[in-house]
């Protein structure tokens, strides 16, 4: 394995090879972060969409998830890139006012988010679920609207019950970042065929982007258990795995 192709510059005047593999790691990591947030909160409300009481609320959650979770995501991605600008001409005249790369990105954002959007919602709704009865009522019995009961009783409980499985999302929303590639997004995974398919340095060039991957999945794996061990339930023992 020879390492000093990283320091060697894709062209005179270029930046290094380990350069370009950094700032595809800086494409991904953007993408994953923005697109947690969405996924976080729109599937947050989808998921108590799911567990109230107005049935077209619950049959409209449930559309969601299924139709977003069904669907592959390089279809998904293939879908938001090349099919709604042509069937939306708003979405059309406004993406053009962008450059490619910023289209890419925001593609990609989109697409992880309302993806991974669908599963954070079947998790938040098992969490709401996974509660007793009695919590629900015991905020009805104390006044509360149902909004109310939702983010000071349900909520709070909730969301520290499925930290764990949260945990993995956050981890499969990182790897998935590498689809993006399929839409000429220049992240790692693109940044790291193109310096195999120009040095044939396939070996240290994969084995770079391993290690970068094995990192920030490993990081956002110890954050969430730091999150898990402030947050854990008294009495409940939880230990994040």
């Amino acid at each position: 394995m020879d390492l000093s192709i990283f320091l060697e510059p894709m062209a005179p005047g270029d930046p290094t090879w380990g350069a370009m593999l950094l700032s595809g790691l800086g494409w991904t990591m953007a993408v994953a972060v923005l697109a947690w947030i969405m996924a976080f909160i729109i599937g947050s409300l989808v998921g108590i969409a799911r567990t109230t009481d107005k049935r077209w609320l619950v049959i409209l959650g449930g559309a969601y998830v299924e139709l977003f979770r069904n669907i592959p995501l390089l279809v998904q991605f293939f879908v938001w890139y090349f099919v709604v600008p042509g069937l939306i001409p708003a979405v059309k005249s406004f993406v053009i006012q962008f450059d490619p790369i910023q289209q890419q990105f925001a593609t990609a954002v989109i697409c992880l988010g309302f993806f991974t959007a669908a599963r954070i919602a079947e998790q938040v709704r098992s969490g709401i679920q996974a509660l007793p009865r009695g919590q629900r009522n015991a905020g009805y019995a104390l006044g509360l609207t149902q909004l109310q009961t939702y983010r000071y009783v349900l909520l709070p409980m909730a969301y520290r019950m499925i930290i764990p499985p949260m945990t993995s999302e956050m981890m499969n929303l990182i790897k998935n970042t590498a689809v993006a590639y399929s839409i000429g997004l220049v992240e790692l995974f693109f940044r790291t065929r193109e310096m195999g398919e120009m040095t044939f340095r396939y070996f240290e060039a994969f084995a770079a982007a391993t290690l970068m991957y094995l990192l920030i999945a490993l990081a956002a794996n110890r954050l969430m258990a730091f999150v898990e061990r402030r947050l854990a339930i008294p009495g409940q023992g939880g230990r994040h795995v």
